[in-house]
């Protein structure tokens, strides 16, 4: 039995004036995927997940989330739909702490926006969920510190959890490592490698050791199309790939 696929787009397109940033791209990504999407700078990675997420509209071509055509859906209601991401740079409150920061978004999800600043004891649903997630990401001891203070990793970390707080079906994780000094990478790794098995995930990342010990499928895109997909073994040993965009490195898979 073949899995459920929970995204897909359909002949996807984007244009910039006279640049096509996003050409065609045919994809699906099933249920419980781990996915990685690599290609040289400019190849259009990001355009692709923005489509996907709803932050940029195609010039055509169509997506669907869980199979309900959501190509004209907003980010905010393909988020509550179940697509959930993180960005490049991070997009949180410098000014709340981590467990505001959860709170705020899980009250969002729940449709009760104004009721997460309330005092602790009134939502202790609210609270413990938050709770539960900071110890999951392993950040448990920055929970009451302000966003704006901690560390970058640690905000990397946050972003994860705030994504994860929205319950998604499906998590695109843009360059989760990107600016994280080298000895906090391997706490974001291995949270990524420890992601829930039922959310299907999709990781944009230019790190090749990160992309073939995460990814079980990849994606390669060269200016904009789909140049390539498969395994990371018929990856690392495409003679194509490795012209356009790995190089002679070697990657041991």
């Amino acid at each position: 039995m073949n899995p459920r696929i929970l995204l897909e787009s359909r002949d996807l397109v984007k244009r910039f004036g006279g640049i096509t940033a996003t050409d065609h791209v045919t994809f699906s990504l099933p249920e419980g995927a781990r996915h990685a999407l690599i290609g040289p700078n400019g190849a259009g990675k990001t355009t692709f997940i923005n489509l996907l997420s709803g932050v940029l509209t195609p010039t055509s071509g169509e997506i669907f989330l869980d199979g309900v055509n959501v190509t004209h859906w907003s980010a905010r209601k393909r988020a509550h739909a179940g697509l959930a991401r993180t960005f490049q740079i991070n997009q949180l409150f410098a000014d709340l702490t981590p467990i505001e920061t959860l709170m705020l978004t899980i009250a969002e999800r729940e449709n009760a926006g104004a009721a997460w600043w309330r005092p602790v004891g009134a939502r202790t649903d609210f609270v413990d969920e938050a709770v539960a997630l900071l110890a999951q990401l392993g950040i448990s001891d920055i929970a009451h510190h302000r966003v704006g203070e901690l560390a970058y990793g640690k905000q990397r970390l946050l972003e994860i959890a705030v994504a994860l707080a929205q319950k998604p079906k499906v998590l695109l994780l843009d360059e989760p490592a990107a600016g994280v000094p080298e000895h906090e990478r391997e706490q974001i790794l291995d949270v990524v490698a420890a992601l829930p098995k039922d959310v299907a995930l999709i990781l944009i990342e230019h790190d090749m050791h990160l992309v073939f010990r995460f990814a079980k499928s990849i994606s390669v895109l060269v200016n904009g199309g789909l140049f390539v997909e498969g395994t990371p073994e018929e990856i690392a040993n495409d003679p194509r790939v490795r012209q356009v965009y790995l190089g002679e490195e070697e990657v041991h898979v």
